[in-house]
């Protein structure tokens, strides 16, 4: 087992913040997350969590999945002391990190969430993992399902995915796991891009716009300066900033700040 301090990192708020969809609370303070071939379970306390895994392990995949190594102190003192809004949003979620995920699970985990709610985003990504992805046992008999690549989702077809209550998305998705399995599309060389050309080579895939970019970029390739704009943003946009952030103070961690202003909006209200 590995011990975390929770010095501006909570699985809970992470696990609420909208950027990663297989990491769930399963009992008071228990947490679980699936990543690649992997699964991980967790216990929060007050001042520390508990990662239910080996030290190589620890070292070789989870610490960079939950970015532990960057200093969110260090964004968090770059907040001008006059937004008044920002440093609230920033206070409340001062635990959210941005998660290292896969690209290829993030690219058709945003295709699912467009005109979603977070539960039924859980749901659908369960459901296709469960069809297609693979099986898996833990040493202590936890099953698990891995996301299904894109060999296997190119398999599916647009009738198969509408039949599990995927609607619209069915299509896109069918036609990006085709352009991804063939090679038409090199997910891969995505990372080796800055931002700005991840984000075009993004939008040529199906159902890809802007913001679906933006989250790609953000929540798997890590290019900080996304900034997703839903309704939440746009709102907070509109209202506080005058319908445009200061993205010049925040270059290099605009998409930390989004992550304050997503979650303060969304959870601020019932939670605060």
């Amino acid at each position: 087992m590995i011990t975390v301090d929770n010095k501006h990192f909570s699985i809970p708020q992470i696990c609420r913040s909208g950027q990663c969809f297989r990491l769930d609370e399963t009992g008071k303070g228990v947490y679980e997350v699936t990543a690649l071939d992997k699964y991980l379970k967790m216990d929060v306390q007050a001042e520390r969590t508990i990662f239910h895994c080996g030290e190589e392990e620890f070292e070789a995949f989870w610490k960079s999945y939950f970015d532990l190594e960057t200093d969110y102190g260090e964004y968090l003192s770059r907040i001008d002391p006059k937004d008044e809004y920002l440093k609230k949003a920033a206070e409340f979620g001062s635990g959210i990190r941005i998660l290292r995920q896969d690209v290829w699970e993030m690219v058709i985990t945003f295709i699912l969430s467009q005109q979603s709610n977070i539960p039924r985003i859980k749901k659908m990504i369960s459901a296709l993992s469960e069809r297609y992805g693979e099986k898996r046992e833990t040493p202590e008999g936890k099953v698990y399902y891995t996301f299904p690549d894109a060999d296997s989702l190119a398999g599916a077809t647009e009738e198969e995915l509408r039949g599990m209550k995927l609607g619209y998305r069915s299509r896109y998705i069918c036609g990006t796991a085709q352009m991804a399995a063939s090679g038409q599309m090199d997910l891969s060389g995505l990372s080796r891009m800055e931002y700005p050309e991840a984000r075009e080579e993004l939008m040529k895939l199906p159902g890809v716009g802007g913001k679906v970019a933006d989250c790609i970029c953000l929540f798997a390739l890590h290019h900080l300066d996304a900034f997703p704009v839903d309704t939440h943003i746009k709102k907070v946009a509109d209202s506080r900033y005058g319908g445009g952030f200061p993205f010049e103070r925040y270059r290099g961690c605009a998409g930390v700040m989004q992550q304050y202003i997503f979650y303060y909006d969304l959870k601020g209200e019932t939670d605060g």
